[in-house]
């Protein structure tokens, strides 16, 4: 059993930046692969970036390629979002999540944060 638990978010200005951050506690978090994902008031939950154990492959989605970066370290069991030149459109309750597998979707992720929101203001 893998808890997570997100932390890091908060209301930002356009062109701002934020460092969100999961927490993961419990057997698991080795040799598993991480991703985050965020989901907008009304809208389905979008995959935003992943990587792999032991952080050597990372992957974005097209929106956030070049403004978000995804790290882990692994001796604190913690993953990062950094997330830069924020833009109103990635308001979004982010979770992280936890995946045996390499792979974007969703469905695939076996363990999930709570969230944590992010709002950028225009």
């Amino acid at each position: 059993q893998v808890q997570l638990v997100e932390s890091g978010g908060g209301l930002v200005q356009a062109g701002g930046s934020l460092r969100l951050s999961c927490a993961a506690s419990g057997r698991g978090f080795s040799n598993s692969n991480m991703g985050w994902f965020r989901q907008a008031p009304g809208k389905e939950r979008n995959f935003v970036a992943r990587i792999s154990w032991p952080g050597d492959l990372t992957n974005y989605a097209d929106s956030v390629k070049g403004r978000f970066t995804i790290s882990r370290d692994n001796t604190e069991n913690m993953v990062y979002l950094q997330m830069n030149s924020l833009k109103p459109e990635d308001t979004a309750v982010y979770y992280c999540a936890l995946t045996r597998t390499w792979t974007a979707l969703a469905t695939a992720y076996d363990y999930w944060g709570q969230g944590t929101q992010v709002t950028v203001s225009s």
